[in-house]
């Protein structure tokens, strides 16, 4: 709460420093509580558990509002007539800044647990064949609204259309605690979990100067691709071309997130609509993913990815988070099955938030329905130098995790660890050029960035062997991975020319 609290005093201080200019001593008391909320609100976000291209972001965002606020009270303080008006319109300007930029900021780190999704706070798992009718008495008791949360097209093969979205009027969010003991002394009731809200922002990174090889293909962005250099992309190719690789069959992976730009010149050769809802991107964060995991190769225009000939892979959309980013637990798990049923071999998640395996049931069974539609899981281990086992879908059992090196293949400094995972593994993920929406490119840092090149890799795999499962998948990622320094927390780098000759080697040669 400080954060937001030290903003507001910044604020207000400001407003009065201004309106009792001309009193000394008054100006002086609100000049001194202006600098000391400033210095403060800057602290909060300084020690907040956050990338360090967040917190400045947020400072960036916060202080630029802050001298437009400064500037207007400056105008009513030499116009006094207006100030009535002036400040009423100060004072809705202010409510909406803080509910549309402020209210969720760090708001996971900040209360040091994750956030529920304020539309629909709880997930109810009801026993199999019971209504919502069982619950009657609770919801006129907290005036609760209640719909069915998920609609897998194979019901029968998972329990997740037994649950239910929990909307808590505001009135009764401060005892949440208390509605869900009332929900969980329901006999029909067989669990209940918060729906914990996610949010993704883009960390904006520097474009790196020019690397020399040219891996065999025209497009010009390769030169950013320091990763390309470090995974030796160059003998994939060449490997692959000696050997005259030909897929099975086309491997689909989702990018599920903030929607994919369906018309980017690098990725529409490689795309495939699921919805037309979908393939767009106000935030640009799917669309860089995508273009990691799938950018058409060979092209002349933009990046490359890891199929060549662009006759292995292609990348499809579900849009989990909205246009400003946020999204729910909810939200994603509906975006799992939904990829799944769409018959999506990979499904990648550049996301995720603060959890614990209390509160992962629900998850764990979208990911179950997934592997049994032949669908692998790959997610960010997430940015907040922590332990990825406590981040969910990271910490899922059956998730291949990914954490991020930098350029000299260290653990980013705002990438969590795999210490504790069973399946982790590295990918870089600093200064990572790729698509943006409207045709244009971009270096990003995060998590998100290395997790589609897992996902690009995975789907290459899976469309010389679509049969393949996850445990297949992560052993030969390890097995053929690179050492990092500090492989223990990062999980070995995906190395994808020795991953594709153990994959060959497996299967020539099956236990």
């Amino acid at each position: 709460m400080i954060y937001p609290l030290a903003f507001t005093g910044a604020v207000a201080s400001l407003a009065l420093w201004f309106l009792y200019r001309t009193n000394d001593a008054k100006s002086s008391i609100f000049q001194s509580s202006f600098f000391g909320a400033l210095g403060i609100y800057v602290l909060s976000v300084l020690l907040a558990d956050a990338s360090l291209g967040s917190k400045l972001g947020v400072l960036f965002r916060d202080l630029m509002a802050m001298t437009v606020f400064g500037m207007a009270f400056q105008l009513l303080s030499a116009h006094k007539r207006w100030l009535a008006l002036g400040s009423a319109i100060a004072i809705a300007a202010f409510g909406w800044y803080y509910q549309s930029n402020m209210a969720h900021t760090f708001s996971q780190e900040i209360s040091g647990q994750s956030a529920n999704d304020p539309s629909g706070e709880l997930l109810v798992e009801l026993a199999e064949g019971s209504g919502e009718e069982a619950l009657a008495t609770v919801k006129r008791k907290y005036q609760l609204r209640m719909e069915r949360a998920f609609t897998p097209a194979s019901p029968e093969a998972t329990e997740l259309d037994d649950y239910f979205v929990v909307d808590v009027p505001p009135q009764y969010t401060g005892r949440l605690d208390e509605v869900i003991r009332a929900l969980q002394a329901i006999s029909t009731v067989d669990w209940v979990e918060p729906n914990e809200a996610v949010s993704v922002t883009p960390e904006p990174a520097r474009t790196l100067p020019g690397i020399n090889k040219k891996f065999g293909i025209d497009d010009p962005g390769l030169e950013h691709l320091w990763g390309f250099e470090a995974m030796e992309v160059d003998k994939l190719f060449e490997y692959m071309e000696s050997q005259e690789l030909k897929p099975k069959r086309k491997a689909l992976i989702a990018i599920l997130d903030t929607g994919v730009d369906a018309k980017h010149e690098d990725i529409k050769g490689n795309y495939h609509s699921t919805k037309t809802v979908y393939d767009n991107d106000p935030k640009g964060h799917g669309t860089h993913c995508a273009g990691i995991a799938a950018a058409v190769s060979n092209n002349g225009v933009g990046v490359a990815s890891f199929s060549k000939d662009n006759s292995f892979v292609e990348a499809t959309s579900i849009k989990v988070l909205s246009a400003s980013g946020m999204g729910s637990q909810r939200t994603i798990i509906s975006g799992i099955l939904e990829a799944a049923d769409a018959g999506a071999d990979v499904i990648s998640l550049s996301l995720g938030g603060l959890s614990n395996q209390t509160k992962e049931r629900a998850y764990q069974k979208a990911v179950d329905y997934a592997n049994q539609k032949g669908a692998i899981v790959v997610a960010a281990a997430g940015n907040s130098n922590r332990d990825a086992k406590n981040f969910a879908p990271a910490g899922v059992p059956g998730v291949i995790a990914v954490s991020a090196l930098d350029e000299e293949l260290n653990r980013a400094v705002f990438s969590n660890h795999i210490t504790n995972l069973e399946m982790g593994i590295a990918a870089p993920g600093v200064n990572i050029y790729s698509t943006i929406p409207n045709g244009r490119y971009s270096s990003f840092n995060g998590t998100s960035m290395a997790t589609p090149y897992v996902s690009g890799l995975i789907g290459l795999l899976k469309s010389l062997d679509p049969d393949m499962d996850t445990q297949t998948a992560y052993q030969i990622l390890h097995k053929s991975g690179k050492e990092s320094k500090n492989t223990k927390e990062t999980g070995r780098l995906i190395f994808p020319f020795a991953a594709v000759k153990e994959l060959e080697r497996q299967t020539q040669n099956p236990l």
